[in-house]
């Protein structure tokens, strides 16, 4: 990956509907060559999907928290349970206190809750800790150096 696809990067980062022509514009290239370019970095799993930036809080998903699950056995082979949750956007195996690190958002406390008992019925789920937001400063992609 050289200069000119990292600023593609960038630059469907920021908008990702902008056309071939104005993105190729932006960084020195034709229509046709950024969309080469672009083809070859989803071909190679470079950019994995596109999608739109909704604000959760418009769309009646304002609570977010981040869950800490404890567990009796390897949690690695669960992915589907905790797929099968619509309220859980990321789930990730980690290393440290607790098993997994899920990133869920609702509409309410309750409902929360809810999701908390439905984590807790996982077979091999011996515990969670939520952290709720309170208020996010910002999200960011990755930056430009680091692609």
């Amino acid at each position: 990956m050289d200069h000119v696809d990292r600023a593609l990067l960038t630059q469907l980062q920021q908008d990702a509907t902008q056309s071939y022509a104005a993105l190729g514009q932006s960084v020195g290239l034709s229509a046709g060559a950024a969309h080469e370019r672009v083809r070859k970095l989803r071909e190679r799993g470079v950019i994995r999907r596109t999608v739109i930036d909704v604000d959760p809080a418009a769309v009646g998903r304002g609570v977010l928290a981040y869950v800490m699950v404890d567990s009796t056995a390897w949690m690695g082979d669960a992915a589907e349970h905790f797929a099968a949750l619509p309220e859980i956007q990321e789930a990730h195996v980690i290393a440290g206190s607790a098993s997994l690190l899920v990133k869920v958002r609702t509409a309410t406390t309750e409902q929360l809750q809810d999701v908390l008992r439905r984590i807790y019925a996982i077979e091999g789920v011996s515990g969670t800790q939520a952290t709720i937001v309170l208020e996010t400063f910002f999200e960011r992609p990755l930056p430009p150096q680091e692609l």
